[in-house]
């Protein structure tokens, strides 16, 4: 049974992104957006946890919570934690006076919310089945067209997307064995543990990777390719190294995101065959456009389900004189996805080696980068979902 969560909250955002965000993990969500509302809440529905605004019409968060402290002497402990504007010291001495168990400020990062949650919950509801215990262990590979298209880009921050704004365990790996940007991109330096790491041991297992993968300051966990490119030699494509930790791996994560090169050889057609879905990322330019229509038939002739690969445009609104509606004619397929154009923030963050969904998730290439990564997950989570478009900005 999965642990009921009541949230009492009148702002509309927050009621969306934490219902999100709860449904997401298998909970059951049940909303009040009074005091007064939630305390009939609490009395009716026996929640095993509440999300509680301090700023709510009429009677205060702290009001609720030190209510519910004096009806429920004696009988089952409910967890709180408090929702606050303010996460100064006083408004925290307030909370715990009252009697909540611990306090959340928005914004939040959905990872640090999930973790209080499930925390409380492992304390005051263990028989419970919490959400999220087992990983959705999806593994999504990235393929550029051609260099330069912004694989590497996309891939970083989408998984930074998933894991900050909902809430996924992610780790994300460099497949470009030779020449991977990861280190650049996420500013690590060469003494960081890689794959060769993992590839050398005698046995993959999940011990082993918890010890070699790189834990980014934004959340994510990533495993970085050889330090140099003589290194690329020792991931062996007869042993399968690559395919066999992205297997381990998917059993650790909700979802494992590995960027690959555009050299289609037999370690890229390994990872490419036992991902569940290739995202191949393009532009509108007679160059991308034919490695793409040459991929595109490469894949058919080796029998890949056409559902398996999406077609993700970046720069969807850079001028370059081939519209995407003449581009979904010359490729026969449909171009699922559009990334907007805005060269000069990913650049920034590029060379500031910090994903701009982590400095500046509220950019127009942020929010686009957002919007993709929530029809990625969207995929996962609901049957038969129609991927959402990002936005197009002019």
């Amino acid at each position: 049974m999965a642990a009921r969560i009541l949230l009492i909250d009148d702002e509309p955002e927050t009621q969306r992104l934490v219902t999100h965000l709860l449904a997401q993990e298998g909970y059951d969500v049940l909303l009040a957006r009074t005091g007064a509302e939630g305390l009939k809440r609490w009395a009716s529905d026996a929640p095993d946890l509440i999300l509680l605004a301090v700023t709510l019409p009429k009677m205060t968060g702290y009001e609720v919570t030190a209510r519910i402290r004096a009806d429920e002497a004696g009988k089952k402990h409910v967890p709180i934690i408090l929702l606050s504007d303010r996460t100064d010291l006083q408004q925290r001495v307030l909370g715990l006076r009252a009697g909540a168990d611990d306090d959340q400020g928005k914004p939040f990062h959905p990872a640090e919310l999930l973790a209080r949650i499930k925390g409380l919950l492992a304390r005051y509801a263990p028989k419970l089945q919490t959400a999220g215990t087992s990983p959705l262990g999806r593994t999504y590979a990235f393929y550029g067209t051609r260099g330069g298209v912004g694989t590497t880009t996309l891939a970083i921050n989408t998984a930074v997307a998933l894991h900050r704004e909902l809430g996924r365990r992610v780790v994300l790996v460099d497949g470009n064995l030779q020449f991977g940007d990861h280190r650049v991109f996420l500013d690590l330096d060469l003494e960081r543990k890689s794959i060769i790491d993992a590839a050398s041991a005698l046995t993959i297992d999940q011990d082993l990777l918890r010890s070699v993968v790189v834990r980014h300051e934004s959340g994510i966990d990533v495993l970085l390719a050889p330090p140099s490119p003589e290194a690329a030699e020792l991931i062996s494509t007869d042993q399968r190294h690559l395919v066999r930790i992205i297997e381990t791996l998917r059993a650790m994560y909700d979802y494992v995101l590995i960027d690959i090169d555009k050299r289609l050889d037999e370690t890229n057609l390994d990872v490419i065959t036992a991902a569940d879905a290739l995202y191949v990322v393009m532009t509108t330019d007679l160059s991308s456009l034919k490695n793409v229509r040459l991929m595109l038939e490469t894949m058919a002739s080796l029998g890949l389900a056409p559902e398996k690969i999406h077609l993700v445009l970046n720069r969807a609104n850079s001028v370059t004189g081939i519209s995407v509606a003449r581009a979904e004619g010359a490729l026969k397929r449909k171009i699922e996805f559009q990334i907007t154009n805005d060269y000069s923030a990913a650049t920034a963050a590029f060379n500031s080696g910090a994903p701009f969904m982590f400095t500046r998730p509220d950019s127009r290439l942020g929010k686009a980068v957002l919007v993709f990564a929530r029809a990625v997950d969207k995929q996962v989570t609901s049957t038969g979902a129609v991927p959402l478009l990002a936005p197009v900005t002019t």
